[in-house]
C-alpha cells in the first residue's frame, strides 16, 4: 500500500468523515476490519495505520525494547495504549473519536495527507505546519539525495 495525496474533507456534528474514495480503494477488507487510529508523536495530527502496517510498528518497537528495563516497558505501554480501533460504515464514513478530535485541534475543515503507509488526518488550517516552504524542500532534498562518495564507488 502506498497512500499518497491531500484531500480534504468536512467532518460532521458527531465527529463523522467522508474517508477518502482512493484511500478506501488501497485499504480494501482492512476499512471494515478495523484500522489503527492514534495522535501523532510529533505533530498535531492523527495517524491511521493499517493493521498490518500498525503491528509491524509495534513489533519493529517490541523488538528494541526489553520486558525488564522499566523504563521501555513504560514507553511501550504508552506508545500502544493510547490507540484506537476504527471503521468505516458503510457509506464511507471514518467516526473520529472526540478526544482524538481535541488532541488534534479538528473542528470541521479535516485534511488527509497520504504518508506512504499510514494517513495522517489534520486540522485543515494547520495541515500546511509540517511542510518546508519550497526553497528549503529543495535544498534538504537536494542535500539527502546527493549521491555519496560511498555510492559512486558501488556504481563503478
Amino acid at each position: 500500500m502506498r497512500f499518497i495525496g491531500n484531500i480534504e474533507a468536512k467532518a460532521d456534528s458527531k465527529g463523522r468523515v467522508f474517508f477518502p474514495a482512493t484511500f478506501r480503494k488501497q485499504l480494501g477488507e482492512e476499512c471494515t476490519e478495523g484500522l489503527v487510529m492514534r495522535k501523532d508523536v510529533f505533530q498535531p495530527c492523527l495517524v491511521i495505520y493499517p493493521s498490518k502496517v500498525w503491528n509491524g510498528e509495534m513489533d519493529a518497537l517490541r523488538a528494541r525494547l526489553s520486558r525488564w528495563n522499566a523504563a521501555e516497558q513504560q514507553l511501550f505501554r504508552q506508545f500502544v495504549s493510547d490507540v484506537e480501533i476504527v471503521s468505516l460504515d458503510t457509506n464511507g464514513r471514518l467516526l473520529i473519536p472526540r478526544r482524538y478530535l481535541a488532541l488534534a485541534g479538528i473542528e470541521r475543515e479535516v485534511k488527509f495527507i497520504g504518508m506512504g503507509d499510514t494517513i495522517e488526518v489534520w486540522n485543515a488550517s494547520m495541515a500546511s505546519k509540517p511542510f518546508l516552504e519550497p526553497e528549503v524542500f529543495g535544498q534538504k532534498l537536494q542535500e539527502v539525495m546527493e549521491p555519496t562518495k560511498e555510492d559512486n564507488q558501488e556504481q563503478v
